[in-house]
């Protein structure tokens, strides 16, 4: 076992904790499973290497965000070009006109595009566009969504687990303190892939509603997918009672393929977020939708936005660079083939030790369900989970070089592949896993 006296890890988290509350700049950065944050040294492609020396195999990948993997040589490049050019903020370049001009060709609800600094920043931008087009107050969300850290949005993602009646409103439960009650009032929560509830809800407050928002695959809680019938019913929901409808795809934008997950459904939202995988880990968001609406926002309209670091010429070129790899030909081709083989190995792999798990991905994102081994279609689906097991799972895999972060006992956590994995990064994942899951197989004692 290592100590701080042993380990440059555990002495790092050590010092850290003595001016950042837990150690940490962000709280995702801790790792529960572990105890403690991940100290790295360098990242390169599929991999991580920690101040110790210690090598991971990665599945976390920045929470997602460097789907192209760590360090690429075309992202680097435009980060040095943007440099050379001077580190500039607040000032606009022929490369942001570029930027929209390739999101507005390859998404299929944009037509006007706006930049901003985070997914957080971006879903806020959205519910006062919506807010502002319709003249109307009320929010829709969805139990075991998140869209952000900020007080209009910061309810039922990793709340308590209760069950809810199908066709109701969830409880409302503010997710920590410092949040004003008086919030509750324009918010309300729902069942995903419950067109009972929604439709109840709608007919009920559609006078005051001004958006429905959405992750329009579950990601932050594994991946849990809609049915398309389901989504279509919501499309025309919002459509028959002026609701803006909004598709928060900052963590599912391009796991599935360039038009992101409403092109996956076909379903086309009113407004949507992109983030994380659009710039391959630089901070950038992108909001996006249609003209009309979207000439809501300032200088154009009234709805208020901008930002000093908004469309900064750094993400905004490394953004260009990154889409230009996940457009090329043969780009899901591969990310679909490892995540097939990684998909399904892994579900073997934990089937040949007894240990009860659903492995559940879709293109390049996927969940580990642990303590039941049925399909996950709605959040409730998940309080089957087991996170005591997952713990255990994690701190053994990341003993044998395979990270997997973990986000506490309410959320199941998700994981993903990147460009970067190759089959045989997949086959020594797989034959690491195995090792760890013969330590947690039943009748197996200790712990790696």
């Amino acid at each position: 076992m290592e100590t701080p006296e042993t380990s440059k890890v555990l002495k790092l988290q050590e010092i850290a904790e003595r001016t950042l509350p837990a150690g940490v700049a962000g709280a995702g950065r801790f790792n529960p499973s572990l105890g403690h944050s991940l100290f790295l040294e360098r990242a390169d492609g599929a991999r991580l290497y920690d101040v110790d020396g210690k090598e991971y195999i990665d599945y976390n990948l920045s929470h997602g965000a460097c789907l192209l993997g760590h360090n690429h040589p075309a992202v680097k490049q435009a980060i040095q070009a943007a440099l050379d050019r001077g580190l500039t903020s607040g000032y606009e370049t022929a490369e942001t006109a570029r930027l929209a001009q390739k999101i507005v060709d390859i998404i299929p609800c944009a037509e006007k595009v706006r930049l901003a600094n985070s997914g957080s920043e971006g879903t806020e931008l959205t519910l006062r566009l919506a807010r502002g087009f319709t003249g109307k107050a009320k929010i829709v969300k969805f139990w075991g969504h998140f869209h952000g850290m900020y007080d209009y949005v910061m309810y039922n993602a990793h709340s308590p687990l209760w069950p809810v009646p199908p066709g109701t409103r969830v409880p409302l439960m503010r997710e920590g303190s410092g949040i004003p009650e008086q919030l509750d009032a324009l918010l309300i929560v729902l069942p995903w892939n419950d067109e009972q509830a929604l439709e109840a809800v709608v007919r009920e407050d559609g006078h005051d509603i001004a958006g429905i928002i959405m992750e329009p695959i579950n990601y932050n809680q594994g991946c849990i997918v809609a049915t398309k019938s389901y989504m279509e019913s919501v499309r025309k929901l919002a459509s028959d009672n002026n609701i803006v409808l909004i598709y928060d795809e900052v963590l599912s934008a391009f796991r599935t393929g360039v038009g992101c997950a409403q092109e996956y459904y076909g379903v086309v939202p009113d407004l949507c977020v992109i983030a994380k995988a659009v710039s391959n880990g630089v901070p950038l968001a992108v909001v996006t939708g249609k003209d009309e609406i979207m000439q809501q926002v300032t200088p154009a309209g009234h709805v208020a936005h901008s930002g000093t670091y908004s469309g900064n010429l750094l993400s905004v070129m490394a953004a260009n660079a990154t889409l230009a790899e996940i457009t090329a030909e043969g780009f899901y081709d591969h990310i679909y083939a490892v995540a097939d083989a990684l998909y399904v190995g892994l579900s073997e792999v934990l089937a040949r030790a007894g240990i009860p798990a659903r492995v559940q991905g879709l293109g390049a994102r996927f969940g580990i369900y642990f303590g039941f081994t049925h399909e996950v279609t709605h959040f409730s689906d998940t309080f089957e989970h087991d996170g005591k097991m997952a713990a255990r799972f994690l701190r053994a895999c990341a003993n044998r070089g395979v990270y997997f972060h973990s986000y506490g006992s309410l959320v199941t956590g998700h994981h993903g592949i990147s460009a970067a994995h190759t089959l045989a990064d997949v086959g020594e994942t797989l034959n690491r896993i195995e090792s760890a899951a013969r330590e947690m197989a039943p009748g197996a004692s200790g712990e790696g």
